[in-house]
């Protein structure tokens, strides 16, 4: 199970919504709440130590999109923010 979706299970106090939703499926049109994406939001930052702007937050709908921007995150803070 990706980390993206161990924290939808943290989030959502259940595996089956993290174990059906596709990768690319929106989040929001799978039946996760917009109070849960903002709490998303703010797992991703504290536990990988990215910073998610609000601009960011408009390109993040998938779990393949929070799990490209985190590892996009991970090698430009690992290369000097390049």
């Amino acid at each position: 199970m990706s980390t993206i979706r161990e924290l939808l299970v943290e989030l959502t106090g259940t595996t089956e919504y993290a174990e059906v939703v596709a990768d690319d499926a929106d989040l929001a049109a799978s039946g996760i709440d917009s109070g849960d994406l903002v709490r998303l939001v703010l797992l991703v930052e504290q536990r990988f130590g990215v910073e998610i702007t609000a601009e960011d937050m408009e390109g993040l709908r998938t779990i393949a999109d929070y799990e490209r921007f985190v590892a996009g995150r991970s090698v430009a803070g690992a290369t000097g923010g390049a």
